[in-house]
């Protein structure tokens, strides 16, 4: 999302979770690609692994500044909803997303 101030604001997968998957190579790039239904409508997603520093990288590369990286918590309800992914994770911490902020210089 790019924001009135000349921010843009993404948020990626992160990138060890190719590292929990047997056969990956987490300093590898490459796509995958999944069918996904909503509303009945379905579309053709298009995903990219890339490590931290390919990223990163990338983003410096188009003239942007990284201002914030984070590893944000579940949203407060998502323990209701999702009750069987923390059952092991009693802190409701666990590692899915990156969330960057970026600056245009």
């Amino acid at each position: 999302m790019l924001t009135p101030d000349g921010r843009l604001i993404v948020s990626v997968d992160h990138p060890s979770i190719g590292l929990v998957q047997p056969g990956t190579d987490y300093f590898a790039t490459y796509q995958h690609s999944e069918e996904w239904t909503l509303g009945g409508h379905t579309a053709l997603m298009t995903f990219w692994h890339r490590p931290l520093h390919a990223m990163t990288d990338a983003f410096t590369a188009a003239g942007l500044r990284i201002n914030i990286i984070s590893e944000p918590f579940p949203a407060p309800g998502a323990r209701e909803l999702f009750p069987d992914i923390f059952v092991d994770r009693p802190s409701g911490a666990f590692v899915c997303f990156l969330l960057f902020v970026l600056q245009a210089d």
